[in-house]
């Protein structure tokens, strides 16, 4: 089952590409709003998407300014300025996509992917 994500403008090409050749749905910021757009507009184009938020943005981590229960999903990636780890990281996150291709599955929770462990806070 594919899963629809929308791609903050932070995003290298190479996560959302891999993405897509996984067979999921994505939406690139740039698509759908301005490439500096507030924080507030791209989480309501997430919601307005029907899609889980993918972001290297900070803010989003931040469960005070972004409750997971608000949102359809939030999906944070820690590169940590080492893209070189893209290959491991997107490694985890499309086994643990996989392993839960249901969208409702990813509502009110936020999922933060690093190399060694994915961690779910929601």
């Amino acid at each position: 089952m594919s899963l629809r994500f929308l791609s903050d403008q932070c995003v290298p090409a190479e996560i959302s590409s891999h993405l897509r050749r996984a067979g999921h749905q994505v939406t690139l910021l740039r698509e759908v709003l301005p490439i500096r757009a507030l924080d507030p507009a791209v989480i309501a184009k997430a919601r307005e998407l029907g899609a889980i938020l993918l972001s290297l943005n900070g803010d989003f981590s931040d469960i005070v300014a972004y409750p997971p229960a608000d949102h359809l999903g939030i999906v944070a990636v820690q590169l940590n300025n080492h893209p070189e780890i893209i290959p491991q990281l997107m490694e985890r996150l499309t086994a643990y996509l996989a392993a839960h291709p249901e969208q409702s599955f990813y509502r009110g929770r936020l999922f933060i992917i690093e190399v060694h462990r994915l961690r779910i806070r929601g």
